[in-house]
């Protein structure tokens, strides 16, 4: 049986599982970012302030399509907290939290993030789902390069 936009309504429904998944890891490390955000202090203040401001405007983008693809393979996002910290991995950081330790959280929660979308990208291929794994494919090629800045930034 396909969907309203051909897909098999099987394999559509486990993409649905796993893009809620990532919607749920991608809310709380929304909420990390906006904390470390408001929370930073040191001597590297003005430029992380600003890099997790960066990360979290994009995050907020990247949950909005994610719950968006949902909706578009017939299924319904997660929308609560509640939902958020039951099927989330990345936990939320309550400790404040400086400098290069932040920066060792965000490395931490960006390489789960992106270990999700390989696997969504892998489902959606062997979907035949165009539209998921051309978001997953652009979501990895722009976090590969911010791992690589983060990693260059920790030395």
């Amino acid at each position: 049986m396909k969907n309203n936009i051909g897909l098999d309504v099987t394999k559509s429904n486990e993409l649905v599982e796993k893009l809620n998944n990532l919607l749920a890891n991608y809310q709380v490390f929304y909420q990390n970012l906006r904390g470390f955000h408001w929370n930073i202090k040191g001597k590297n203040f003005f430029e992380l302030h600003l890099k997790f401001e960066e990360y979290y405007e994009d995050a907020v983008i990247k949950i909005d399509e994610i719950a968006e693809r949902i909706l578009t393979l017939q299924g319904v996002p997660f929308h609560t907290f509640n939902d958020y910290l039951d099927n989330a991995e990345i936990k939320p950081v309550k400790k404040d939290r400086v400098g290069s330790e932040s920066v060792a959280i965000v490395i931490e929660n960006f390489s789960y993030l992106i270990g999700k979308e390989r696997a969504i990208l892998t489902l959606a291929s062997e979907a035949d789902d165009e539209g998921t794994a051309s978001q997953m494919s652009d979501y990895i090629t722009e976090t590969e390069k911010t791992l690589w800045m983060l990693n260059s930034y920790l030395g």
